[in-house]
């Protein structure tokens, strides 16, 4: 009986076609904790679906996971759909996914954290970038639908508080596809107007589905490039959206925002009423510090008897003439003394001083001293300094003395 022999590509081709062919692993739906994820840069997913017990990977090509609503993550639990397969290179098996659904949360739940945790990342929702809402405001643009009851109740309250205040509503869809390109419109529209000093964005509450638009990357994008400060109302008080967190100040209903936006006219009148005490009392407060000033420079001994004042000033500038004069005088003195005392120095140090003692100064013609019978020869004319003059000489002869010292004659 002849053996038949399959080469490694057949055996695994086999098999693929075994998996392909099966009834439950063409499609089928299992779930699992997502570990090891990698998105490539052409687009496929990679990963490895376990549980307690065993492992399996996955592969999500590009057509299918741009699909996808979120971006899985390590540590998420999901439900996979797909069939079972092999790569013949390789003969390893793995999942080929087609749809993968979180379990325990929805998508949209999903994408509004993944949003928000991007952003936050790329410093949308930091401080430093969040704008003073005008306290005083001329007029407010309040971006919304306008048949909605939260235009209506903003409106009311604005009035209600200050009648001055101009609104202007721009009108938005709030809800649907293509409602997130209406509110960026809206909020452009604002900003190229350029009238309003504070911005209301809202609208009534309703379901996650319903605050969609609000949840959406464009939407943030604007308010966060408006130029106008925004009061974002959405929904309820425990509703909260991305438009949330981007806006300059967050308001729990449309209602709270047109309070916060403007001041009510009695608090102004009272606050008003309150700085114009508070200036009041000031300007007192400075009269009488003034006049306590003013009256303890008035008993001040110079107002009271100003030539004593100037008799003892002008007595004090003598004395102060006496004791300056008094300190020259000193300082010359002493400097005199050291002076002579130097002189006295310099002059014992000079050879002159020798003179008084008997000594005579000998220098040739060209008024060199002469201090060795070398430098002298016959003949020679030299000047001799006495105490009290000069007289001149000639040499007439050199001997040595009998010490071994030459002896000159003049």
């Amino acid at each position: 009986m002849e053996v038949r022999v399959y080469s490694v590509g057949q055996i695994n081709r086999y098999i693929r076609n075994l998996f392909e062919n099966d009834f439950v692993l063409n499609s089928f739906w299992v779930k699992g904790e997502i570990s090891n994820f990698k998105a490539h840069t052409s687009g496929h997913f990679y990963f490895t679906l376990k549980d307690a017990s065993a492992s399996i990977q996955c592969v999500m090509f590009r057509q299918e996971a741009e699909m996808l609503p979120f971006l899985p993550k390590n540590g998420m639990f999901v439900a996979v759909c797909g069939a079972v397969s092999v790569y013949e290179k390789t003969g390893q098996y793995q999942i080929y996914t087609k749809w993968i659904e979180p379990i325990g949360i929805g998508n949209l739940a999903l994408s509004f954290e993944q949003l928000k945790e991007k952003l936050a990342t790329e410093g949308f929702f930091d401080k430093e970038y969040k704008r003073e809402i005008c306290e005083y405001p001329k007029c407010v643009a309040v971006i919304t639908s306008p048949t909605g009851a939260a235009v209506r109740d903003v409106i009311k309250i604005i009035k209600r508080r200050n009648k001055s205040v101009k609104i202007a509503v721009v009108p938005v869809l709030v809800q649907g596809e293509y409602a997130p390109d209406s509110i960026v419109k809206g909020i452009k529209l604002a900003n190229e107007w350029a009238k309003a000093d504070t911005i209301i964005l809202g609208r009534g509450g309703g379901s996650m589905e319903d605050l969609a638009a609000f949840n959406e990357e464009s939407v943030a994008k604007a308010i966060f490039a408006s130029e106008i400060p925004i009061i974002s109302a959405v929904g309820h008080e425990t509703d909260f959206t991305i438009a949330d967190f981007t806006a300059d100040l967050r308001a729990s209903t449309p209602s709270a925002a047109a309070e916060i936006a403007v001041k009510n006219t009695e608090q102004l009148s009272e606050r008003l009423h309150y700085a114009m005490e508070m200036l009041q009392n000031a300007f007192e407060n400075t009269i009488t510090q003034y006049k306590k000033r003013l009256e303890t420079t008035t008993q001040h001994s110079v107002l009271k008897q100003p030539l004593t004042w100037v008799q003892y000033q002008k007595n004090n500038v003598e004395q102060m003439k006496k004791t300056i004069q008094k300190d020259i005088l000193y300082y010359l003195q002493k400097k005199q003394i050291q002076y002579q005392s130097l002189r006295k120095r310099l002059y014992s140090a000079s050879p002159f001083a020798a003179l008084q003692k008997g000594y005579v100064l000998a220098k040739n013609e060209k008024g060199q001293t002469l201090t060795l019978l070398q430098n002298i020869q016959k003949g020679d004319n030299i000047i001799l300094h006495f105490q009290d003059g000069i007289a001149k000489a000639t040499i007439t002869e050199r001997s040595i003395s009998k010490s071994g010292k030459e002896k000159t004659h003049i």
